[in-house]
């Protein structure tokens, strides 16, 4: 069982917040290691897995002009990922993740391991690019980590909600 993950949704549950996910590089591994953990639909309300850039388009509805501008492996992609979702999944919480894991360079060039992060919280929305080693399984395993530790880094300064 993911540690980290225990730890955010123990505190999830202590701040009276939820949590969902938009995942793409990591196809639903977010939300596997998340309800892996007994407890976890008190706080996790889901997510969406988008691995293709149409779905992304289709069913989150990331805007093709920041895809076309910035690629889909982008913090811009992964931070419209978090804004489009809020009101299909109506969380406090939302974090997402877009990627390459390899074994190729994507087309408009990112580099495998190349991961960008997003997240939204109280009307905020942060976006950060990580380049990742390893293999397609580390990469994708390292993502969620990071997703983790990006939800985590807000329990500073969270209040409990009223």
């Amino acid at each position: 069982m993911n540690e980290r993950a225990k730890y955010v949704l123990a505190k999830l549950q202590e701040k009276g917040l939820t949590l969902a996910s938009v995942e793409s590089v990591t196809g639903g591994l977010f939300g596997a290691t998340m309800t892996d953990i007994p407890g976890a639909s008190k706080v996790y309300v889901g997510g969406i897995v988008c691995y293709s850039t149409e779905l992304k388009k289709k069913l989150v509805g990331v805007d093709p002009a920041i895809i076309e501008k910035h690629g889909v492996v982008s913090q811009q992609v992964a931070v419209d990922m978090v804004l489009k979702a809020r009101s299909k999944l109506k969380a406090d919480i939302i974090v997402s993740c877009t990627g390459n894991a390899g074994p190729d360079v994507e087309p408009d060039g990112k580099a495998v391991g190349r991961v960008c992060l997003g997240l939204y919280y109280n009307n905020y929305t942060w976006g950060i690019p990580l380049d990742l080693k390893g293999s397609r399984r580390a990469i994708r395993e390292d993502t969620v980590d990071a997703m983790l530790g990006f939800v985590a880094s807000l329990f500073r300064d969270v209040q409990r909600k009223k």
